[in-house]
């Protein structure tokens, strides 16, 4: 079984921290840290609750004046980089540390999170900041999208998504977008992949509260560059998954009036998490021309009142030759994982060509 993650924090890490901490504040009392970092719950608190229970001690053993307090952050993040120990996860307590204490300094703060963000992430620490001043925060987000330091330029997308997962919720900005709009233009064809990779997954947030909006942007950026036509394909994977006749036409897969599913057959009627469902099927294409194709096959999961739901999966997007005939074979596994909770019973299985169910079948799923 592989390591919690949660124990990132142990005492090497601490020893390290602490003595890094002594360098930058020599009044730092590193065994007083120490012990009321290992209290009595402890052992119990999972991964955000030791960052956060971090955040906390540590405000007993900085100054009690904000400012200086961010002072010692920001010269433990420059010995830290010269460690060359960049984006340390580990580290996040200090972005939380501006989250919860830092609210009504905004001027400090902001300072503080351009430094930090470079080396520990501030995505989650800026948005009770955009719940509080939107305007000038989302203005200063927009001023960040051209930093030269594309740590900062990510921050500034990362930390607006609508829907950025585990984080706090931004709903003025789910149910209108239009802010961000600025701040990805700035960083549409940005020359940075993780920044680009941001743009992307802000713009599938957007999706999937403002699917108009977001494609009217897809619309908007298509042949603009390379780079840019990645971040609009992987921006509305959402509303590809979603059949969206629009959408899979902006991308070039139209109808599929020549598609045609035959042969599908569930090989493995009963699945255990041991023993994979495996599936076949052959795609034809009945007409003379070539057609694009984006081919994916829809799980219905059985949920704990029974009911079904589906979840998409792709198999691949290509070209199918005129009077072609193409057999597809897939598996998937229904080991455990951390992110989905299976039950026993009937489960389907379902084929999509273009957005469309072609075929379905059923198989039953046990030893869960």
């Amino acid at each position: 079984m592989p390591e919690p993650l949660k124990n990132i924090y142990n005492a090497g890490f601490f020893d390290q921290m602490t003595d890094f901490l002594q360098q930058v504040y020599p009044s730092f009392d590193s065994t007083a840290f120490l012990g009321d970092i290992y209290d009595n719950e402890w052992e119990s608190r999972e991964l955000k609750q030791r960052m956060r229970h971090v955040a906390n001690i540590l405000n007993r053993h900085l100054p009690a004046d904000y400012t200086r307090a961010v002072a010692v952050l920001l010269d433990l993040t420059n010995l830290l980089e010269a460690q060359d120990d960049r984006y340390s996860f580990a580290y996040m307590f200090m972005p939380d540390y501006i989250e919860q204490f830092g609210l009504e300094d905004f001027d400090t703060s902001i300072r503080a999170m351009e430094r930090i963000t470079r080396f520990a992430s501030c995505e989650f620490a800026v948005r009770p900041f955009i719940l509080h001043q939107p305007e000038r925060m989302l203005a200063q987000m927009l001023h960040w999208s051209e930093h030269p330091d594309e740590g900062v330029r990510r921050f500034a997308s990362e930390g607006c998504r609508p829907r950025l997962p585990w984080a706090m919720a931004l709903p003025t900005l789910q149910k209108d977008p239009a802010p961000i709009l600025p701040i990805l233009e700035n960083l549409k064809n940005d020359p940075s992949e993780f920044v680009r990779r941001s743009v992307a997954n802000n713009l599938n947030d957007i999706s999937k509260d403002n699917p108009t909006t977001a494609f009217a942007l897809a619309k908007q950026w298509k042949g603009h560059s390379k780079n840019t036509d990645w971040i609009i394909k992987h921006g509305c994977r959402t509303l590809l998954k979603q059949g969206e006749p629009e959408v899979l036409a902006l991308f070039g897969f139209g109808h599929s009036n020549n598609i045609e599913v035959d042969s599908f057959e569930v090989r493995t009627p009963v699945v255990s998490p041991h023993e994979p469902l495996e599936f076949t099927f052959t795609l034809r294409n009945t007409g003379q021309n070539a057609m694009p194709v984006r081919l994916e096959y829809g799980l219905y999961f059985r949920k704990a009142n029974g009911s079904l739901s589906r979840k998409v999966f792709q198999i691949s997007e290509r070209h199918y030759a005129g009077g072609s005939a193409t057999v597809v074979s897939r598996r998937q596994s229904f080991k455990p994982i951390t992110t989905r909770k299976y039950y026993p019973g009937l489960h389907q299985v379902s084929l999509i060509v273009n957005g469309q169910e072609q075929a379905k079948a059923s198989f039953e799923l046990t030893g869960v």
